[in-house]
């Protein structure tokens, strides 16, 4: 469910590549206009515009923003202009890259694995290897702390068949070997990671089901008991982004807006850029509800400024 306001009637991509570059030309950029034509323009009519864009002025709309814009708002603009495969492939990067890792840095590699489809994994893999001349796998066993490497190039490197079809023996099954390794503790061993790396997302819920069924706890709990190092946070992750997503992404966001002057505006970005299309209605719903308090009033209090306004068009707030 999406939270973008679109038009009635929009423009035509011509019109609005026209509108942009008047913006976009000499030295004073007007963000307004930039904001409150792409902000406001879903995923088809963006890749209108910035073939429309090319075909005017034979330039990439995507370098011309990365040229222009600074600071923040380059940043989320870029990624909001980029195709979702793209998008998530430069995330990924980024998140192996940083200088000084953790393991939240790290979850946009879950997020990219298990809330999105298969198709999508697929599509990110590719888009990462063009990009980067290196596959997706290879930067995590180079980047990423032995610990998390199993899980992660698991999660990254397998095609879940996307089927609606449930084997309940096999839910049962599957609770009881993930019940185990929680009490030991042994959150890394081989079941635990072959089970989540490789089922449905369908057979993964039904086994999520049988284990609060069964243990009269929510299998996240019961991590949660399990210990707060980085296995257990980031197998966290793993069961939120495939059982109850916007659960997850409210949490990214709550964690981020701590206060205005240590906000995460990175990881604020990725959670509104990435989701925004996706099920934002749903998560500013989750977000309330742990909160007692809109998105719309913490993005207007934690930041400021045009990319402000951005955010709040994305998550169709008002400003």
């Amino acid at each position: 469910m999406a939270s973008m306001k679109l038009p009635d009637s929009a423009p035509s991509p011509t019109q609005d590549s026209e509108r942009l570059s008047r913006a976009l030309q000499g030295r004073g950029v007007d963000e307004n206009v930039i904001v409150w034509i792409l902000g406001h323009r879903n995923s088809f009519q963006r890749k209108e515009i910035k073939e429309t864009y090319q075909q005017l002025y034979k330039e990439s709309i995507i370098y011309r923003l990365h040229s222009k814009l600074s600071g923040v708002l380059k940043k989320a603009m870029v990624l909001w202009m980029n195709e979702a495969p793209e998008r998530d492939a430069i995330l990924a990067h980024k998140a192996l890259k940083r200088k000084w890792k953790k393991v939240n840095h790290l979850q946009a590699l879950v997020e990219i694995a298990c809330a999105s489809s298969p198709h999508h994994l697929m599509a990110v893999r590719r888009a990462y290897c063009s990009l980067y001349e290196c596959s997706l796998e290879e930067d995590i066993v180079s980047n990423v702390s032995t610990s998390l490497q199993k899980l992660l190039v698991s999660l990254v490197s397998s095609y879940r068949h996307d089927r609606g079809f449930v084997e309940l023996n096999i839910a049962k099954s599957d609770a009881a070997k993930l019940h185990e390794a929680i009490e030991k503790k042994q959150l890394d061993n081989d079941d635990v990671v072959w089970i989540l790396a490789t089922r449905n997302f369908f057979q993964l819920k039904a086994t999520f089901g049988c284990y609060k069924q069964r243990y009269k706890v929510a299998i996240d709990q019961a991590i949660n008991s399990s210990g707060n190092g980085d296995s257990s946070i980031m197998l966290r992750t793993v069961i939120l982004c495939i059982d109850f997503p916007e659960k997850h992404f409210a949490e990214v966001i709550r964690a981020s807006t701590v206060g205005q002057w240590n906000t995460d505006k990175d990881s604020l970005t990725r959670a509104i850029v990435t989701r925004a299309e996706v099920d934002m209605k749903k998560i500013k719903g989750e977000y309330f509800k742990m909160s007692n308090t809109n998105l719309d009033d913490v993005v207007t209090r934690v930041v400021s400024g045009v990319y402000r306004d951005f955010l709040m068009a994305l998550i169709g707030g008002k400003f």
